[in-house]
């Protein structure tokens, strides 16, 4: 028989595991500060600065600045050294495993007998920053939402073509949200064999693009990397 407290244990399992896999990644400014923020629509989570992977700062050619990761108590900032064009960050979310009794644990697979399914949960983010800048090299991001022309010069309400890449390379049938601040969850257009979608810009101000996938992991730990990217930026109506 089932206790109230074991009901309300498999109930936050399974949010916590709803937060691993549908929760996204994406840079604001706030208060003159660069916040990482990982949520889910509306919801802005706490969560563990040590989870930031890495960080990436790019100029308008493309070129690295150096950027630090100040770990606060509950989320990460984003401090370059300069003013940047374009912003990068990657967060790892660690293992979560279904278990015999139908619980998600966050344990890789190797330490749950009876596991039904398991995987290793990524967020990655880009952000564009400054009109005009080059999209330099972003092999950190193993999955990545790439702006086919300027997002800072679409303006609400037009259509913005991105391209896809999953480890690099084009990516067709990855379903993308067009809103995940506003709409989470509205699929806006599905890549094509080239990887590439057009979506609307919803928004007179800050745009959070994003896209998740899943695909085989070659780790004892977990049958599958699932991923999470967004692209963002800040239309203005002219």
């Amino acid at each position: 028989m089932k206790t109230r407290y074991s009901l309300l244990f498999a109930a936050l399992c399974t949010f916590a595991m709803g937060q691993a896999s549908a929760h996204g990644l994406w840079t604001e400014e706030r208060r003159g500060h660069i916040e990482v923020v990982y949520g889910h629509g509306a919801e802005d989570d706490a969560y563990d600065p040590k989870k930031i992977a890495g960080a990436w700062a790019y100029d308008g050619e493309g070129k690295a600045i150096p950027v630090h990761v100040e770990r606060l108590a509950d989320h990460a900032r984003l401090k370059p050294e300069a003013k940047p064009a374009l912003l990068a960050v990657a967060m790892d979310n660690g293992y979560w495993t279904r278990n015999a009794a139908e619980r998600w644990v966050n344990l890789g697979e190797t330490q749950v007998p009876g596991a039904l399914e398991s995987g290793r949960y990524f967020k990655y983010s880009l952000a564009v920053l400054e009109k005009g800048a080059t999209l330099p090299p972003l092999e950190p991001l193993k999955l990545a939402i790439l702006p086919q022309r300027d997002p800072l010069t679409v303006e609400a309400g037009e259509m913005l073509e991105v391209q896809v890449l999953v480890d690099g390379k084009p990516a067709a049938g990855i379903e993308l949200y067009d809103d995940c601040i506003n709409d989470p969850d509205h699929v806006a257009a599905t890549t094509d064999a080239q990887g590439k979608a057009k979506v609307k810009v919803r928004n007179n101000g800050l745009n959070v693009i994003g896209a998740s996938t899943e695909v085989p992991a070659d780790d004892p730990d977990a049958r599958v990397r699932g991923m999470f990217a967004s692209l963002s930026f800040v239309s203005h109506h002219h």
